[in-house]
């Protein structure tokens, strides 16, 4: 006979339960979760497998790998058909429910929290043309100075820093400002190079938080002028922001904030990026006369980053969208995978309300 043992189907179920309670009241939310009781796990986890010197996804998925083998053992080693179907159904209730409730009680809950855009009182809107070209042409002379910093040459950057040094300087720079930007900065968040290179990038991704081992991840293969950003980003997510568009203002925050000029002129080059796709879409011949006036230097740069990313062409990308789509519109994201293109616009939204208070 099986035994029923359903602990971990109710347990998803609870957790599930609670997470609609905590939607209709962010504020607790902030303060009983993200604020306390993330706190706890993001210490216990920094302090722990925070230290080994790899992946920690690896062992998660090895401990994944062996339960499905035992449940597999147990299944053949049962007589009857109807007692292997029960115990397939019920082992399969408790995986997912046992899933659903580590996600949401190690990271998940941080969905229902209060945006960071509404702490920092900020009211991002679409951008005009001329309001576009101004900021771009700003992100191009930022970009242009700090990369003066760095080097007189005109020919491409490419390894900028050390991994090691490039990610305890990004999780520096973000302490620093983790009160300007209402962050409960705390514990020493991880974002990890994930072997084998390319693999993320051809699932159409740039990097990963993963919650299950409180960890980020990175593809290897990243130009190295997209680490800087894209460590900071995942950082974020380590802190317990969920949303897409907030973890990349935060990243651009962190690294234009940075004293190391590279954290800098990388951060004003991904916000170029950003700004060039929106210029191209409003006004393509615009944007195509623009781009022949950007220095030699940033040219380079920009034809460097495309071209690292091409040996490593996304398989089946337009299913990674659209799941990835899903995914947040079902965590509360409204925009879902729009969210990563809002960018510019909570850029504009800071510098209106910085320049407003007189900040730097």
């Amino acid at each position: 006979m099986v035994k029923s043992n359903w602990n971990w189907a109710f347990l998803g179920l609870l957790a599930l339960g609670l997470r609609l309670l905590a939607g209709s009241f962010p504020e607790l939310t902030d303060q009983f979760y993200s604020r306390s009781i993330f706190f706890i796990i993001r210490n216990g986890i920094d302090f722990s497998l925070g230290y080994l010197p790899f992946p920690t996804a690896y062992l998660f998925f090895g401990l994944i790998f062996s339960l499905f083998g035992l449940v597999l053992r147990r299944f053949f080693r049962l007589k009857g058909g109807k007692n292997r179907w029960k115990y397939l159904v019920q082992a399969t209730a408790n995986g997912l429910g046992a899933l659903v409730f580590l996600f949401l009680l190690l990271w998940g809950y941080n969905y229902q929290r209060t945006p960071i855009i509404e702490q920092l009182s900020l009211q991002p809107k679409p951008l005009s043309l001329s309001q576009l070209t101004e900021e771009i042409n700003l992100s191009k002379h930022l970009a242009g100075l700090n990369r003066g910093q760095i080097t007189k040459d005109t020919l491409a950057l490419s390894k900028v820093m050390d991994y090691a040094a490039l990610e305890t300087e990004v999780r520096t720079t973000l302490d620093q400002n983790s009160e300007v930007l209402a962050l409960n900065f705390s514990g020493r968040p991880r974002t990890k190079q994930f072997p084998p290179q390319g693999m993320l990038r051809r699932l159409g991704i740039l990097g990963i938080y993963f919650p299950f081992t409180g960890e980020s991840y990175l593809d290897p293969a990243l130009h190295g002028l997209e680490k800087p950003f894209t460590i900071a980003h995942e950082m974020a997510h380590s802190l317990g922001v969920t949303d897409e568009g907030e973890a990349s203002f935060i990243a651009w925050v962190v690294c234009t904030r940075a004293d190391n000029p590279i954290l800098r002129y990388a951060g004003h080059l991904v916000m170029l990026r950003y700004q060039l796709r929106d210029y191209y879409e409003m006004d393509p011949d615009g944007a195509l006369c623009w781009m022949e006036t950007l220095p030699s230097g940033i040219r380079q740069d920009l034809i460097s980053i495309r071209a690292a990313g091409e040996p490593f062409p996304p398989i089946w990308l337009a299913l990674s969208r659209k799941s990835n789509d899903l995914f947040l519109k079902s965590q509360g994201v409204k925009a879902g995978i729009q969210s990563y293109q809002e960018l510019p616009m909570l850029a504009f939204a800071w510098r209106k309300k910085t320049a407003k208070n007189g900040e730097s």
